[in-house]
């Protein structure tokens, strides 16, 4: 099976990598191989649009989550590993998975988990998706460990639109919403007894991808599509911990973030265009917007 990504093997001080794999993924514990104080890997972050993707490379003997680590940092992800070389014994709750080239596994970050190598290399892809979102798309279907078959078609078409968004942001935003979707139909044939009805979040948010490119489309408009008032669309919004009007925002920024990215110089569409197109329709305020989330200006997106 062709590897999605190319591993990076480096000699590091145990210390350093494990620093590296907190800093991208969050609070885990490496070991080493008895008597080794250098591990050969490397930690990348993958901008995917919406999602971070790291890509993981080592050959230490295991890597932990502890119940220790997740009362130090609360989990807020669900993290998709797929196995890209080598092979891992994932241990989460009372599952056990031995994960080869191809293999995925999506990871509760709430629970303890553990991740033997044995000292073998490894290269793992681990696809950050943030959980209160995923719970609402899918309820606890999606929680406690969930192994993906390799033998079900779905994981055929999930790998190949990750392929794809792993290759740059120009296809990001057509392919997000299409993998949560293989995701979420995988998660309803596997475990339909413990899969939530619909609710009215992930109504919301369903509606907030599919009408961002629109202007006129606001708060206003989400309450009225889901005959809610806005005051109860607030409420409903409180978990994710912002506004329906601040979700608008960030996801118009995200598309406009990944096209300006995405350009090439001999393309046409001026940055102006790129606004216009991503549903905003004041340039000043998606100039002062964009600088406050990105810290840069668009031209300097565009010109990189």
């Amino acid at each position: 099976m062709q590897a999605l990504t190319v591993p990076v093997y480096r000699p590091l001080p145990v210390e350093v990598l494990q620093g590296e794999i907190r800093n991208v993924c969050g609070n885990f514990d490496l070991e080493p191989m008895p008597g080794k104080s250098l591990v050969a890997g490397d930690v990348s972050l993958r901008r995917m649009e919406y999602f971070d993707a790291a890509v993981v490379a080592l050959d230490a003997r295991y890597v932990q989550r502890s119940a220790r680590s997740i009362r130090q940092d609360p989990g807020e992800h669900l993290y998709l590993l797929v196995q890209d070389e080598g092979h891992c014994r994932v241990q989460q709750g009372d599952r056990t998975v031995e994960l080869a080239p191809g293999d995925m596994f999506l990871v509760d970050s709430v629970e303890p988990s553990s991740f033997v190598y044995g000292g073998r290399r490894s290269n793992q892809i681990s696809v950050h998706m943030p959980r209160e979102e995923m719970l609402h798309r899918f309820g606890s279907a999606c929680t406690g460990g969930v192994a993906i078959d390799q033998r079900d078609p779905l994981w055929i078409a999930m790998r190949a639109v990750l392929a794809k968004m792993l290759m740059g942001p120009e296809v990001q935003v057509q392919l997000r919403e299409a993998f949560l979707c293989l995701m979420g139909a995988y998660l309803q044939a596997g475990r339909s007894g413990n899969r939530a009805p619909e609710t009215l979040l992930s109504r919301a948010l369903g509606l907030i991808d599919h009408h961002r490119q629109d202007p006129a489309f606001g708060p206003r408009e989400l309450a009225s599509r889901l005959n809610v008032s806005e005051r109860m669309l607030q409420r409903h919004f409180q978990s994710l911990g912002e506004t329906p009007g601040h979700r608008l925002l960030n996801r118009r920024l995200e598309l406009a973030h990944a096209r300006l990215s995405a350009r090439s110089p001999e393309q046409k569409e001026g940055i102006a265009g790129i606004a216009f197109d991503s549903g905003f329709n004041d340039l000043s305020y998606f100039y002062r917007e964009f600088r406050k989330r990105y810290g840069t200006t668009p031209g300097a997106v565009a010109r990189h």
